[in-house]
């Protein structure tokens, strides 16, 4: 039988399905758990957790020290997102007190264009943010001054939330701050060069603008099965 990378036909697709497929049925149990209405977010990711735990106890790979591990990563993380939803809490406080906010809604509703100008100076903005912030920050931080406001111009949140998730994932891939790329950096063999990093990103950044584009002509892309699914 016909060989690829080694292996026989037969021994590549068993591979192929042992290391796919259950993760995949893990990530559709979760999804699926959410959009099906059974559980909320955050059950959800319980099931995640005890699907996670599951598969490693499928593969052997489950033991005290592995979970140690595993729990102990997930409380850092944990403790740093409160930590940044407490300074979030706090910086807003402090920007509505001193009339921040009114003066980017004065801003953004006195633009000449109307809401298409505001969204595409806020689109800018966070494109901009994306070199230099994480996407926690600018979630917790930027959207909920710059969304009120462009929610109050009749903009559909489905899809400003997908255009805005789109925005950050292409400035994530642009040079030369792209935070993608420095970690594709991190991972890279020595002799792969920084700016072979960047010419390969290209592509990408090209079909993410696209995609963003395509976003902003035809906003059924974004709000087609959110639509269906709020119906039934």
């Amino acid at each position: 039988s016909e060989k690829v990378g080694g292996l026989d036909g037969r021994d590549f697709w068993k591979n192929i399905f042992q290391v796919l497929v259950p993760p995949l049925l893990l990530i559709g149990a979760v999804l699926g758990s959410i959009i099906g209405g059974v559980a909320t977010p955050t059950e959800a990711a319980s099931v995640g957790a005890m699907g996670a735990i599951f598969l490693a106890y499928l593969y052997k790979q489950f033991s005290i020290q592995n979970l140690y591990e595993v729990a102990r990563s997930t409380t850092q993380v944990t403790c740093m997102v409160f930590t940044i939803l407490i300074g979030a809490a706090i910086f807003s406080l402090v920007f509505r007190g001193f009339g921040g906010d009114e003066l980017v809604t004065e801003f953004l509703t006195t633009l000449p264009g109307g809401k298409f100008s505001a969204l595409v100076v806020t689109m800018l903005v966070l494109f901009l943010l994306g070199f230099i912030l994480d996407f926690i920050e600018i979630i917790f931080i930027v959207v909920p001054i710059v969304g009120p406001i462009l929610l109050a111009m009749d903009i559909d949140p489905v899809w400003l939330g997908v255009m805005i998730a789109v925005n950050l994932q292409t400035s994530f891939l642009t040079p030369p701050f792209g935070f993608a790329l420095f970690y594709l950096r991190g991972v890279a063999p020595s002799e792969v060069k920084t700016r072979e990093i960047y010419l390969g990103s290209l592509p990408f950044i090209g079909l993410q603008i696209l995609v963003l584009s395509a976003l902003a002509v035809w906003p059924a892309l974004a709000t087609y099965l959110p639509d269906i699914f709020n119906k039934v």
